[in-house]
């Protein structure tokens, strides 16, 4: 099947080469999305996650993670400062820790919060066509938006957050409507030449950029280093207390984790499960496979928690309990680059 979008008949693939040639449109409605109100918004925030919310100004944005009192990852967040309140937009999988915290810490009368996830929906577009797209339909120039950094629109007759975001390694936004204006907005963007498609092919590029997905690659017994958060922008050594900062500090400033996330190229590309062990070749278990992708410029490959000696280069076996033989894997250090090692 040729189309602009590529020649490939399966549709994971279809919409990852949009990704990389054009514009891929992912819903992402299913993340969970809450609103803080007041002046005071900012700086509920700032005691709650790892990044520097308070000094936001509006238009302005950041990456964080909200931690256990033990610095264990509850949920990694994008933060929005707009007029008259901060937007925080979370992964699914996520969503109940992060509101429990919320209810926990935050008293209503300091910042009143609100779960805006059923009224709303959340569109991503992906690919180096996706700015003129969103420029076109949106009217205002987005060349000098930073990281998170974000822009209320008119888009399609709708009211629209644009917000630029950096989780597949290509140029990337996501845009935050009413829900009755999400069908309007995803027509024009067709219209424009945007390809609709599947969390699969966005999510064979956020495994090559290296970037963990909460509940996959990290989850409430990682630690922020261990995911790689210092490499995302995700923490802040100068701001004010948080909720497990303590542990934080410490393995920033005099020690370090025992787990690393890296990547892994499966040597003869056979399939291999989440949570498979990884072993060196005398049997013993030194990490533990996460994501898996098929790549069309990788290969098979994933992200996987592995001890921190075992460096980029090394040989290994994903090896499940009871099973005849194991799969040969290499660890890569990330993010991938197009033949599967590092870029």
């Amino acid at each position: 099947m040729n189309n602009a979008h590529g020649a490939s008949a399966d549709p994971v693939e279809r919409g990852y080469h949009a990704l990389r040639t054009t514009a891929l449109q992912v819903d992402f409605s299913h993340r969970s999305r809450g609103l803080f109100h007041g002046p005071r918004a900012g700086e509920v925030l700032n005691g709650l996650v790892s990044n520097e919310v308070a000094a936001l100004v509006p238009g302005h944005g950041t990456y964080a993670v909200a931690l256990t009192p033990k610095g264990k990852i509850i949920a990694d967040l994008r933060i929005f400062r707009r007029e008259d309140d901060v937007l925080v937009d979370v992964a699914a999988s996520a969503g109940a820790g992060w509101w429990s915290m919320v209810r926990k810490y935050v008293n209503p009368r300091l910042s009143r919060h609100e779960d805006i996830s059923a009224a709303t929906r959340a569109l991503g577009i992906f690919g180096p066509a996706a700015e003129g797209i969103l420029e076109k339909l949106g009217g205002v120039p987005l060349g000098d938006l930073p990281r998170y950094g974000h822009r209320a629109v008119m888009m399609a007759e709708a009211a629209v957050t644009i917000a630029r975001v950096p989780d597949a390694g290509v140029p990337g936004f996501m845009v935050y409507m009413p829900e009755a204006s999400r069908d309007g907005v995803a027509a024009a963007w067709l219209a424009a030449g945007a390809l609709p498609g599947e969390i699969a092919s966005f999510d064979i590029a956020r495994v090559e950029s290296g970037r963990p997905e909460w509940g996959i690659d990290m989850d409430d017994t990682t630690l922020t280093q261990e995911a790689g958060m210092d490499d995302l922008g995700a923490i802040s050594y100068t701001k004010g207390c948080y909720t497990g900062q303590e542990t934080v500090a410490r393995v920033h400033f005099r020690g370090h984790v025992n787990r690393l996330l890296r990547g892994v190229t499966f040597v003869d590309g056979a399939v291999v499960p989440r949570a498979t062990p990884l072993r060196r070749d005398d049997g013993t278990v030194c990490g533990e496979v996460r994501s898996v992708v098929l790549s069309p410029r990788a290969g098979r490959i994933g992200l996987a928690m592995v001890r921190r000696e075992v460096e980029p280069g090394a040989s290994l076996f994903a090896h499940a309990e009871g099973a005849e033989s194991g799969v040969p894997v290499i660890v890569t250090a990330l993010p991938f680059g197009s033949d599967g090692h590092a870029a």
